[in-house]
């Protein structure tokens, strides 16, 4: 059976034709666009698309506009123009390429343009200069589509409301069956997208994900989580990723529900502040989230409690711990035994407390989802704790991308949740034997989501999907639950002097939440005689520390002792420490590194995605961490480190 993207959306705009799909925020208010006028303008847009007339004068002939086939880029922030822009490309049988506005147009953007062999542009006004920047090595370039209404346009651009006309035109001198017939010619395995990874572990590989791959995960992760047309949610993660496509736009739009952007700034850092606002302002019930969003929340909350005196912020967190008792691990163990006793309890402090919290969330938000990189456990406890609950799912873009998650039917504190349906799971040993419940080994997955390849990387794509089966790079285990529990790459993991394998991502995050004084955190072990750490120093926090014994970075006494705050939360983790029962001594930090700069997009060391690029840093700081082997470099109180924090 036929199941395209097209076929998705044309089954929506006939069953929902008059319910609001599209919410965009460009003067003071949130302004809906049905589904029957989003199919208006996709129509409009498609056509325009086709219609493009290139004309080469050197050699005096008139070609064909976009074609069944070609491959076309979309840069911009989130907004109705993307998701209308993406649509359009279908109906025009183009493939999409959709890039992160993070990246850098002398590097990533440009790689990822050429490998990609793109033909058309679609781009935002903010956006416009990166392109720009390289089109002198983009020929394969033939035009590029601005979104934003400009005062002039140089060589091969042209306005997207340009489109619009060419395309009004051009279904005015064509039968709608015409038109149609080039997006319904599309099968289930036509490519859609060509989604790059970010790159993490190596350079990044452009997924090709075909139409099937995203109507079956829509369909797979409908099995864990019920929506209807009446919910609604506001997109704040990028929409180039697959998450974003899958979970924040196409669940939705198959259910005729609501979709909203938030609204555009003039720079990356106005969009951001622009989140919460539009938060309050549309009352999402259901927001998409990764660790770094969800950490932002998080602090923003505790600094509101905190404006408002040390009396409430003792009883909040009194309500917290209270709330952390009586949940346990989650809707499994939510109130059991004794722990009942405390349900009075707990609803005053929700009525009290929490509710004023949630209600900086809009008030109807009905729960988070999170993907990415793994949540810490402790920041579930806590949204769970104040009526947010943050569910972890488990995904990769080659798989498009759910694999797993929890849900409010069933969810538990550190697991990965349930398997989306139909999906076929084994967790394999080095050597392709399928383990039992229980085991560690590498998670491999089999069904409808799993994509069509690398682009033009047949090496890569044949290590990675064998006889239909992908192998993901993930290390996890079944659980006798029946829940997935996901422990980290592979490529991450590190490798103890006595061959132990251990996965680092749970130890820095718990380190870095835990330690107020640490920013941000990477363990390292290769086959080395202990573990050690690259550390970047919340240096405010330190100085605030350091005031009260009269102390400043700028000595050499204050810097000694600013070494020992960061070491003593370290030891916080160790034999002893009141957080000891977390990890074994061994995998803990025996030295490390203090650095003099933080991981940033901007020296290449968290990607587009906010994902620490670990390679990248340890190539960085390899003399350091070299150092940390040394006698010298063991000892914390070091002259490397007490010169980073004087930086």
């Amino acid at each position: 059976m036929k199941k395209t993207i097209i076929d998705l959306f044309e089954n929506s705009v006939k069953q929902y034709p008059d319910n609001p799909f599209l919410w965009e925020k460009t003067r003071d208010a949130f302004e809906p666009t049905t589904y029957k006028e989003v199919q208006q303008q996709v129509y409009a847009a498609g056509a325009g698309l086709i219609a493009l007339v290139l004309s080469n004068i050197a050699f005096g002939l008139e070609l064909q506009g976009v074609k069944k086939g070609d491959n076309m880029a979309l840069l911009s922030e989130g907004r109705n123009a993307w998701i209308i822009g993406e649509l359009a490309m279908f109906y025009a049988g183009a493939t999409n390429v959709p890039l992160s506005i993070k990246l850098e147009e002398a590097n990533d953007l440009l790689f990822r343009l050429v490998h990609a062999d793109v033909k058309y542009i679609l781009v935002s006004g903010n956006q416009l200069k990166k392109i720009r920047a390289i089109m002198d090595k983009l020929p394969l370039v033939e035009k590029i589509i601005v979104i934003d209404e400009l005062p002039e346009y140089k060589e091969k651009e042209i306005s997207w409301s340009e489109v619009f006309r060419m395309g009004k035109e051009y279904l005015a001198s064509h039968s709608l069956e015409d038109f149609l017939a080039v997006g319904q010619s599309l099968q289930n395995n036509d490519y859609a997208t060509i989604t790059y990874t970010s790159g993490t572990t190596a350079d990044p590989k452009g997924v090709i994900l075909t139409h099937r791959n995203y109507t079956a995960n829509v369909e797979q992760a409908l099995s864990c989580v019920d929506i209807d047309d009446t919910w609604r949610t506001l997109i704040i993660l990028p929409l180039d990723h697959c998450f974003a496509h899958v979970v924040g736009f196409y669940i939705f739009m198959s259910k005729g529900a609501s979709v909203a952007t938030v609204q555009v700034g003039r720079t990356g850092l106005e969009t951001l502040k622009n989140i919460p606002v539009n938060i309050k302002e549309f009352k999402p019930y259901l927001i998409l989230s990764v660790p770094a969003l969800a950490k932002n929340f998080k602090k923003n909350i505790e600094q509101g409690i905190r404006a408002q005196g040390k009396n409430i912020t003792r009883l909040f967190d009194f309500a917290l711990k209270v709330a952390y008792i009586y949940n346990g691990d989650g809707r499994e163990d939510k109130g059991r035994g004794v722990r009942f006793l405390l349900k009075p309890l707990v609803s005053l402090f929700d009525h009290v407390l929490f509710t004023k919290v949630r209600e900086n969330f809009g008030g109807q938000l009905k729960f988070f989802i999170g993907g990415g990189a793994l949540l810490d456990k402790d920041l579930q406890k806590f949204y769970y704790a104040i009526g947010l609950p943050m569910y972890q799912g488990y995904g990769l873009s080659e798989a498009t991308p759910v694999i797993s998650t929890n849900g409010p039917h069933r969810h538990t504190f550190g697991s990965s949740g349930m398997l989306v349906r139909p999906l076929d799971l084994k967790i394999c040993d080095a050597d392709g034997k399928e383990l039992p419940a229980g085991e560690k080994g590498e998670i491999v997955i089999r069904g409808e989501n799993v994509m069509a390849g690398y682009w033009k990387n047949p090496v890569s794509t044949a290590e990675t999907v064998r006889d239909g089966w992908l192998y993901t790079g993930d290390m996890g285990y079944m659980g006798h639950d029946g829940l997935l529990y996901v422990l980290g790459r592979f490529k991450s993991l590190l490798i103890g002097s006595d061959g132990e394998k251990y996965s680092p991502e749970g130890i820095e995050e718990a380190l870095v939440e835990h330690s107020s004084c640490i920013d941000q955190l990477i363990l390292y072990n290769n086959q080395s005689p202990y573990t050690v750490a690259l550390v970047v120093p919340n240096k405010d926090r330190l100085k605030k520390h350091l005031t009260h014994q009269y102390l400043d970075l700028s000595s050499d006494k204050g810097r000694e002792e600013a070494i020992r705050i960061i070491q003593s939360q370290i030891d916080r983790f160790r034999k002893g420490g009141d957080l000891s029962a977390l990890f074994p001594d061994r995998w803990l930090p025996a030295a490390f590194a203090i650095l003099p700069e933080p991981f940033t997009e901007q020296n290449g060391m968290v990607n587009s995605t906010m994902k620490i690029v670990r390679g990248k840093i340890e190539k960085a700081y390899a003399s350091r961490i070299d150092h940390l082997y040394t006698p010298e470099g063991k000892n914390p109180v070091n002259e490397e480190n007490k010169k980073a924090l004087n930086c």
